[in-house]
């Protein structure tokens, strides 16, 4: 018999919390068993959305907790509390789903790591363009040998705020004030268009390289008067064959779901063997190879049967007692963090800095 899957959603902070109910909600196996946020107007879009009862919806995570009784939490808090409420549900002994970035910075990432390394459960980081099939297909080429050994990965990544947007991507006007307001904004909470966007990048692009840490991390940059945080930043990691860059903004012109604005969003990979541009919901990929250098367009693949998105592939992997890989895993993730640490020393110092670790 096929196991339902109870799943609770905790911390309504980051606007993906919709999204990622919804992919609960129409999963054949799964029933929503619980949300829980200290704001229940947080919660109501979802509640209408989905049209979860008054007898799931909580303001305490203990009683959600002990009353839904979940296999599986999803988290999306401000990045600066993720340690925090990892620390908080690991005791209750399910695996936990937390949406990206993976934390605020590699000590918690570690503390998250070692929560659920106490249990028997997996921890899942949720980057969604995991989910983005010509990205999927990238890395499929890639892991096929089409392009050779990984010399060079390019990353522009952005949309035009995270106020713009919350769940379904329906839009929205922010005001400065809104801004000031919200912790998007706020350096404590772990805000900024670095942290939103370079972990996308690096972790992706690990996912990429097969793994090749860099040894060195150069970051510059810049931030719009009156707010604390970043809105453009520029990477530039330095690997053993040589140089990767990671290009983050909030303030595109457009939204790339909408319409892609230039510099286009998405990756550039460059292999010993060829190349290949891979830019965000696109239906082909641009591949160049020894063969074929003047290019030509490789239509995406679909993900796999149960690899639809973020709660598929998990609900998936978990049922099936495999371990989660790729850029969900915490082993990839935590290099990306790595990096995203490296880049905001670079920063801080204003110069070039060595790989950080703990």
């Amino acid at each position: 018999m096929t196991k339902r899957w109870r799943v609770a959603g905790i911390n309504f902070s980051h606007m993906h919390m919709g999204d990622l109910l919804r992919n609960v909600h129409d999963h054949p196996d799964a029933d929503i068993v619980g949300i829980c946020d200290e704001e229940t107007d947080a919660m109501r879009p979802a509640m209408e959305a989905l049209s979860i009862p008054d007898s799931c919806v909580f303001t305490d995570y203990q009683a959600c907790m002990e009353t839904a009784q979940p296999d599986l939490v999803i988290l999306c808090p401000p990045t600066g509390e993720h340690a925090l409420w990892v620390d908080q549900i690991a005791p209750y002994g399910t695996d936990v789903l937390i949406e990206k970035p993976f934390a605020d910075s590699l000590t918690n990432a570690d503390r998250m790591i070692a929560a659920i390394e106490k249990t028997d459960k997996q921890l899942i980081i949720n980057w969604p363009a995991r989910w983005d099939r010509s990205h999927y297909t990238t890395w499929r080429l890639i892991s096929e040998g089409l392009i050779g050994q990984i010399l060079e990965v390019h990353h522009y990544g952005g949309n035009r705020g995270p106020l713009h947007h919350g769940a379904d991507k329906v839009e929205f006007e922010p005001t400065t004030e809104q801004k000031r307001n919200s912790w998007w904004y706020h350096s404590e909470s772990g805000g900024g268009s670095l942290r939103d966007y370079l972990g996308y990048g690096v972790t992706l692009g690990t996912w990429f390289n097969g793994g090749q840490k860099p040894i060195e991390v150069t970051s510059v940059a810049s931030s719009t008067p009156g707010l604390e945080v970043d809105e453009h930043s520029i990477t530039v990691a330095r690997y053993e064959n040589g140089l990767s860059k990671f290009e983050t903004r909030w303030g595109t012109f457009t939204d790339p779901w909408i319409h892609q604005p230039q510099p286009k969003c998405g990756f550039v990979v460059r292999g010993t063997e060829g190349t290949i541009a891979s830019y965000d919901y696109e239906s082909t990929v641009r591949v160049q190879t020894r063969q074929r250098p003047e290019g030509f367009d490789y239509p995406v693949k679909e993900l796999p049967a149960g690899e639809q998105n973020g709660i598929e592939y998990s609900l998936t992997r978990l049922s099936q007692s495999l371990p989660i890989e790729g850029p969900l895993s915490p082993a990839v993730a935590r290099l990306g963090q790595q990096i995203i640490e490296s880049a905001i020393l670079s920063i801080q110092e204003k110069r070039t800095v060595p790989l950080q670790d703990n």
